[in-house]
């Protein structure tokens, strides 16, 4: 036999239970959830009917259905936990005194982590998370200001006092190969697959340079 129950917590919430009784006394007992309201209690107490009829047919007597039984209507969501977590790293780095506090900005970045889209799709994204998205308008406004090198300065030093990189040199670095109109490798020049599909002996160079070009 199975049944029910609803037990009061030391924080003062409601655990709702399903417990199993057998003959010999014996119980096992399962925990549903624990709820902090009654909106909360009723959908457990939902929950735990439904699991107690899983496989169960049901004659059609024509009664009215008891409130709260049946499939929970699923109003709203939200991927609360992700959000915040993104969120957290998004002001660890900087990002947020370094953008004065722009949420626009904070959507648009963290909904592309969530799921990389087009900024119109990204709306979509952050509805999805349960999210109150900027207009795809207010959102194009603000794209000049990101652009701007300004913008892009303050969010490099928020990177870079969050590395605590300290003094820092700018560096460029390319590489590419040559290849040589000869069969045969030397120990220098050696058979590979250029980026022009050659086959060639070839050599792979590299060049490095600073801000100013020096190398």
């Amino acid at each position: 036999m199975a049944y029910v129950r609803t037990v009061k917590t030391a924080s003062g919430a409601t655990a709702v239970q399903i417990v199993y009784s057998s003959r010999r006394g014996s119980r096992d007992i399962e925990h549903l959830g624990s709820a902090h309201d009654d909106t909360e209690l009723e959908a457990l107490k939902a929950a735990a009917a439904q699991r107690l009829a899983a496989g169960q047919g049901e004659l059609d007597l024509g009664l009215e259905q008891a409130a709260g039984w049946g499939p929970l209507e699923i109003t709203s969501s939200r991927m609360g936990h992700l959000w915040d977590a993104l969120c957290r790293g998004f002001d660890a780095l900087g990002f947020e005194a370094a953008t004065g506090g722009d949420e626009v900005f904070r959507q648009l970045v963290l909904a592309r982590i969530i799921e990389p889209t087009s900024k119109l799709d990204s709306l979509r994204v952050l509805t999805e998370t349960g999210i109150a998205a900027a207009s795809y308008a207010t959102l194009k406004r603000r794209l000049p200001a990101y652009a701007k090198a300004s913008w892009r300065q303050r969010l490099a030093a928020a990177c870079a006092a969050c590395a605590a990189l300290g003094p820092a040199s700018l560096v460029l670095y390319d590489v590419s190969t040559l290849y040589f109109e000869t069969d045969t490798g030397d120990g220098f020049r050696e058979p590979g697959f250029s980026k022009e599909r050659r086959l060639e002996p070839q050599i792979t160079i590299g060049l490095l340079t600073d801000a100013r070009g020096s190398r």
